[in-house]
């Protein structure tokens, strides 16, 4: 969080305070279907997601660096031991944890056609909410947790703005991520597909 709050800073001294338009290079005209209608930016952000997720679960589950990482977070010394250097490791996670922010940052420039130095910020603090509603650490619980936690939004977003007439739905809409938080660290801190861990010894 704190270097969250640095490198924000940075932008808005660099770049200033001001919302920059961000170049929209594909057709903006809406594909309607049954469901709902959606833009081709919105199709190939949903194509690019599945395939970066798949890739990132693919890394972690089957590569040598996904083995380092998993048995780092288990416990550095114990990997340490078994040949595993856990400063590499972890700097490798966060080159590419900061890459796929970078991708993150583009699809939702993209989808909304405007840059603000602060723009990551909220949609970082879901990011960890969903993560925390599947279950830390496992890649399958946070992409249940992330459309359960939009369908939570939409629905109380639009029963809030149907009890007010339309006047504050989407005002709202961002308190139920962390009133989801609040219950979860409450009720289930493990999240719902987390595994209880029992303290060691």
């Amino acid at each position: 969080m704190g270097m969250s709050l640095l490198l924000q800073t940075l932008a808005m001294i660099i770049w200033k305070p001001n919302t920059k338009p961000y170049p929209i290079l594909l057709p903006s005209e809406p594909f309607s279907s049954a469901v709902r209608s959606s833009t081709l930016t919105q199709i190939i952000i949903l194509i690019v997601t599945a395939v970066t997720l798949a890739g990132l679960m693919y890394l972690v589950n089957h590569t040598k660096l996904g083995r380092a990482m998993r048995a780092t977070a288990e416990n550095p010394r114990v990997a340490q031991l078994m040949g595993v250097q856990p400063d590499k490791v972890i700097s490798a996670t966060f080159i590419i944890g900061a890459a796929l922010a970078a991708v993150a940052g583009i699809m939702w420039a993209a989808n909304y056609g405007t840059v603000q130095h602060t723009m990551g910020f909220l949609p970082g603090l879901k990011a960890f909410t969903a993560a925390v509603f599947g279950g830390i650490g496992n890649l399958a619980g946070a992409v249940v947790g992330g459309v359960l936690l939009g369908l939570i939004e939409a629905l109380g977003a639009g029963y809030i703005g149907a009890l007010t007439g339309g006047v504050l739905g989407s005002q709202y809409q961002d308190i139920f991520a962390f009133l989801v938080l609040i219950l979860v660290l409450t009720i289930r801190p493990q999240g719902l597909m987390g595994e209880r861990v029992a303290d060691r010894a």
